[in-house]
């Protein structure tokens, strides 16, 4: 089976997910993330709770994703590192920043679902 067919519904999963972090809709985060997802920030490494917890409590608040270039390799059928460099405007500790990064997204295949099982931040030295 071509995973090709996959990488659009990957890219559009991957926007769904920044409009919800910038929405702050944990709900449906909580579908999407897998239960033993980790997030990698520039700061620390959250587990799936403490990373719905910063979203839910607005100590981060994701405000604009400016995603710049994207990439979709497979690993198999049921794994696929989703890679976005973006520009992300984000409020952290009150303050507003904006930062270049590449995001690493891993999505494993659960019962023909696809699940977020990791997330990380990169930040980019170039501006």
């Amino acid at each position: 089976m071509s995973n090709d067919k996959f990488v659009q519904e990957l890219i559009s999963l991957s926007k769904e997910k920044w409009r919800w972090m910038s929405e702050c809709k944990v709900e449906s985060l909580d579908s999407l993330f897998h239960e033993k997802a980790v997030f990698v920030h520039m700061g620390a490494t959250f587990s799936k709770e403490q990373e719905l917890d910063v979203i839910r409590s607005g100590r981060i608040h994701y405000k604009d994703v400016d995603i710049q270039e994207v990439s979709v390799p497979f690993i198999g059928d049921t794994t696929a590192i989703l890679l976005n460099k973006i520009r992300l405007v984000a409020v952290v500790g009150g303050n507003e920043v904006t930062n270049p990064f590449v995001v690493t997204e891993v999505y494993v295949k659960q019962n023909d679902i696809w699940k977020l099982a990791s997330l990380s931040f990169t930040r980019l030295l170039t501006p």
